[in-house]
């Protein structure tokens, strides 16, 4: 690995596991304004800051390390981001852990070598994994939970030893141009690290943030909206086909929701389409121009589907639950103007403007949200940072 490579008879190893030690990351100043904590904290890797950027860091002289094994444990529902980070030589040689589809992806750069693979099993389940990674002459070698995940064979024409340099490590985040990474993705990670102890050193690491985040004790599937903002599409990116329209599913327990779940809206024009959730009530009221819908009655899936002359509502896969509001020109004007210009907002009420100032935020879980068929990944939207894409707590 390359960050940690210091040159031994018996060759070259690091390896990465961990166990659980409490929800939130506590810490103390280190007098230069950073917030200090253990390297052993618990840290949720998706909270707000620049994407790019690590949730904590740390540097240590490699000269001083007296170990060259870590260990750290990673629960996640979402299948990309960035886990961890490492160099050495300011940046000229490093290393990246991250997921990408699920799977995990190790890209390593060392003087005039560059590798990336990915492989090994899917780890956004939503349990703790524990990995290892170890290297071992020109391998580097990944373990999931003690079995092997992945094994990546470097070399360069100048295997040099690294005795004096620093070492900088970062969680959630990379110290370099991305650039620089032979293949990109989205950074941001909707998971949690816990108990690192890394390379048996004992320094604190620097915080990028005053208070960290909690991470939920139990988690499942689906995306939280704590109340304080929303994610935005383009309804462009969704249109309307002439035989099946534009569908969208929504699941989960809406007696529990409180707020917006869904608004339609295009620049200039009034609300097209709302739906909110009352949980005073435990009423689900849609909004349709001058239509209104009341739903009362206990469902867990609402599917909607906008057809160019029709809006069809359907609960739960009840037929006799299905509302349709005929759609024309008069009834409606401007309707497929919205979807071909407008904007459609998952978890508030959308502003008069082209801002993102919205209001009525939700409060609840959304356990899945589908469009044509497909999941709906809000890591894709322009969304406030409050919201977890891909987990709830349960």
């Amino acid at each position: 690995m390359v960050m940690f490579w210091k040159a031994t008879a018996g060759g070259l190893l690091l390896t990465l596991s961990l166990t659980l030690l409490g929800w939130g990351a506590e810490g103390q100043g280190n007098g230069r304004g950073k917030k200090e904590v253990s390297g052993g904290a618990t840290f949720y890797l998706g909270q707000d800051r620049d994407i790019w950027r690590p949730l904590s860091h740390v540097t240590v002289n490699l000269a001083q390390i007296s170990s060259l094994k870590s260990t750290f444990q990673l629960r996640t529902y979402d299948p990309e981001g960035v886990i961890l980070y490492g160099d050495t030589k300011n940046g000229k040689d490093w290393y990246i852990l991250s997921l990408k589809d699920g799977t995990p992806l190790m890209q390593i750069s060392r003087e005039d070598a560059l590798v990336s693979v990915t492989g090994g099993p899917k780890l956004n389940d939503g349990k703790w994994h524990i990995l290892k990674v170890r290297s071992d002459g020109h391998f580097v070698i990944l373990e999931v939970d003690g079995s092997m995940g992945l094994m990546v064979s470097v070399e360069t024409k100048h295997m040099e030893e690294v005795i004096s340099d620093k070492l900088r490590l970062a969680l959630g985040g990379i110290l370099i141009d991305k650039e620089k990474m032979a293949i990109q993705f989205e950074p941001q990670m909707d998971g949690c690290v816990r108990e690192g102890s890394w390379l048996n050193v004992s320094i604190p690491w620097e915080a990028e943030a005053d208070e960290f985040w909690p991470c939920y004790q139990n988690i499942q599937p689906g995306s939280f909206f704590p109340g304080t903002g929303f994610a935005i599409f383009n309804t462009s990116v969704f249109p309307i086909e002439e035989e099946h329209g534009v569908k969208i599913e929504l699941w989960g327990d809406f007696r529990q929701m409180d707020g917006t779940i869904l608004s339609i809206r295009a620049p200039g024009q009034e609300l097209l389409f709302t739906l909110l959730a009352s949980n005073n009530t435990k009423e689900v009221t849609l909004t349709f121009s001058g239509d209104k819908i009341s739903m009362k009655e206990t469902f867990k899936r609402l599917v909607i589907t906008f057809q160019t002359d029709l809006l069809q509502v359907l609960q739960d896969e009840d037929e006799s639950k299905t509302t349709q509001i005929p759609v024309s020109p008069v009834s409606h004007p401007g309707y497929l103007t919205t979807w071909r210009e407008g904007r459609i907002a998952i978890g508030g009420l959308l502003g008069e403007g082209e801002d993102r100032v919205g209001s009525q935020f939700l409060t609840g879980c959304l356990e899945k949200i589908q469009v044509q068929g497909k999941d709906l990944d809000l890591d894709l939207a322009l969304r406030h940072m409050s919201i977890s894409s891909h987990s709830c707590p349960a």
